[in-house]
């Protein structure tokens, strides 16, 4: 029985775990700070390409601000052509009307002075020769004469001047409409150019908006990674936490030296002290289970750097949560120990381990090895 009991103390547990942890440990925070560094690479290139995309978002803006302006100009210029058009279709319409007025003129001076005409040469009553030759004198003759012929050359010089008029109405028509033709044009022309300029603008708007939006986007991915950055931060904080304690514990291991446990002697109270922690912490785990926790409490018993009675170890500060809540005073007050949690105190008192040399246990963490027994690990 002794033999089985110093073969099973033997063996080192314990401290093989241990090892296989810290490097576990050191193996995750290394892969924990790879995967840091590509996330700072993605937000610095995350930067990188919002610098990029906010410097030529910017260029747009100027641009779009110039093509507006460019905008005003032309559509101030069109405003400025379609008043001129307006005023010009005005003029010519005034001189269409003075074209038609000094028409009228000339038509009705040419047929009064062909009216005269007709009198003088047509009417029987009216005689032209004998008028002339019916004159006093020869002078009377003369002045009739000569009255004769200022009334034709009236008549002539009324009808060139009406005749002239008429042209340069029609000349200042012509330069009218020569002038509108060319504002047409020009209105033309410039309706071209505000189309330009504004199919420009929206060109450059709609780029605006993607370059904002792929902004936007490249933001919202940098806040991820500025997340996810974070959040690797805070585990490799835990992993180095994890693995101080665990050098800790290894440490403490490996500082440990063991008495046998023919070498302890037992309180009057340990067994009923030690099956009522095994109730609060493993009543519900299968027996091998609540034999391993009481192993756990005798190793640190048998350990130098714990104290050295089962009463010391359990009721050290923060080690056991039972004793911190208050169920281990709870339990003790009304005896909840099983008759298997008994069993299982004589077994680990009398030097049975099913966890070799394990100082701790607790529930199962991702990434914590070592013996599992239902709900615990043992390490």
């Amino acid at each position: 029985m002794m033999a089985a009991v110093i073969l099973v103390r033997s063996y080192p547990v314990a401290g093989v775990h241990a090892e296989s942890k810290i490097d576990e440990l050191e193996a995750r925070i290394k892969a924990a700070k790879e995967e840091k560094d590509e996330t700072q690479a993605r937000i610095k290139a995350n930067k990188e390409e919002i610098n990029t995309l906010s410097d030529t978002a910017t260029s747009l803006k100027g641009a779009l601000n110039d093509l507006n302006g460019e905008l005003t100009d032309v559509s101030n210029n069109l405003e400025e052509l379609d008043d001129a058009i307006t005023d010009k279709n005005a003029e010519i319409a005034q001189m269409e009307l003075d074209l038609e007025e000094a028409i009228q003129i000339e038509n009705d001076q040419y047929e009064a002075m062909k009216i005269r005409i007709k009198y003088m040469y047509e009417d029987q009553s009216y005689d032209l020769m004998e008028t002339l030759f019916g004159s006093a004198n020869f002078s009377d003759f003369l002045n009739r004469s000569s009255y004769f012929e200022s009334l034709a050359a009236y008549d002539r010089k009324k009808l060139e001047e009406f005749k002239h008029t008429r042209e340069v109405v029609e000349e200042a028509k012509a330069l009218l409409e020569e002038e509108k033709a060319d504002l047409d044009e020009l209105h033309e022309l410039t309706v071209e150019e505000q189309n330009r300029v504004m199919q420009l603008v929206n060109r450059t708007s709609n780029s605006l908006t993607n370059y904002e939006n792929e902004i936007a986007e490249t933001e919202r991915e940098m806040e991820e990674n500025e997340a996810m950055l974070a959040e690797q931060q805070a585990n490799i904080t835990a992993l180095q936490k994890e693995l101080e304690e665990e050098r800790r514990l290894s440490e403490l291991a490996n500082r440990s030296a063991w008495r046998d446990i023919s070498q302890v002697s037992f309180a009057e109270d340990d067994r009923y002290l030690l099956a009522n922690l095994i109730y609060c912490e493993a009543g519900n785990q299968p027996y091998e289970g609540q034999v391993a926790v009481g192993a756990v409490v005798i190793n640190r018993v048998l350990s130098s750097v714990f104290p050295d009675t089962v009463t010391g170890v359990i009721y050290q500060n923060k080690q056991f949560s039972p004793v911190a809540s208050g169920r281990l005073a709870l339990a003790l007050a009304r005896n909840d120990a099983t008759a298997a949690c008994y069993s299982a105190a004589d077994a680990a008192m009398s030097g049975t381990t099913t966890v070799g040399n394990c100082l701790f246990f607790r529930t199962p963490i991702e990434g914590l090895t070592g013996i599992q027994i239902g709900g615990h690990i043992f390490y």
